[in-house]
């Protein structure tokens, strides 16, 4: 990315599948893309219950449709991004508490098949140092990211928090994850962070991982929102 890739990046809406099988999945990523989300998660539940079948079937899809798969790589860097990019992704998500070798791999796949690199800095002691470190191993974006089970562990804790700190320390964009509400998650891009995630608990009820109600009309309203901050 260009150095003024943080500043250059446009406002973005990332719906997060956290949901265990792709039949449950489809509905929620067929009424996303119909209110005019920009981006498709892969979330960690469907690949655990689907792995490469859920992202060659949302490329398929959605053909048109940037497809993040959330990982959390923490070992064999290359070949998880490898394997993800040939099946369709655009961006693999690695953590930062991952070896730097791990990091490097991923992004050494992520150029050779041109696919982005997220690092996900969630649980780490300082936010700051582990997005600048990442940022020099060549990830492409920043994942401030506070944990399902961390959240729920320590109530109040948000992404918020820092993320004013994170955003100033780096050059990549930021993405704000976990937690927060409907109305924190808009005013991300005007904090810094561009990329706009609805999950749990927005468009998918916290603990059921299933899709909420309404769904088709909240993800509208809140593309309408952010996109408007461009």
């Amino acid at each position: 990315m260009s150095k003024d890739a943080k500043k250059d990046h446009p406002p973005i809406v990332q719906i997060s599948l956290d949901l265990p099988s792709i039949d449950e999945a489809m509905p929620t990523a067929e009424a996303a893309v119909r209110a005019g989300v920009d981006w498709i998660e892969v979330g960690t539940p469907l690949i655990l219950g689907e792995g490469l079948v859920a992202v060659r079937t949302l490329r398929k899809a959605f053909p048109g449709h940037p497809i993040v798969a959330d990982l959390k790589t923490m070992d064999a860097g290359f070949l998880e991004a490898e394997m993800m990019a040939r099946a369709g992704a655009t961006c693999v998500v690695v953590m930062s508490r991952a070896h730097d070798r791990t990091i490097e791999g991923a992004v050494e796949a992520g150029r050779k098949y041109q696919v982005s690199v997220m690092a996900d800095i969630m649980l780490e002691k300082d936010y700051v140092a582990a997005a600048q470190r990442c940022e020099a191993l060549g990830a492409d974006y920043i994942i401030h990211h506070v944990g399902f089970d961390e959240r729920h562990a320590e109530v109040g804790k948000s992404p918020l928090d820092e993320l004013k700190k994170v955003v100033e320390a780096v050059k990549i964009p930021v993405q704000a994850v976990g937690g927060l509400s409907i109305e924190q998650a808009v005013q991300c891009p005007k904090l810094g962070a561009p990329l706009v995630v609805i999950g749990a608990p927005l468009a998918i009820q916290d603990h059921q991982f299933a899709a909420g109600p309404e769904l088709e009309n909240i993800l509208r309203e809140i593309c309408e929102r952010v996109h408007a901050q461009a």
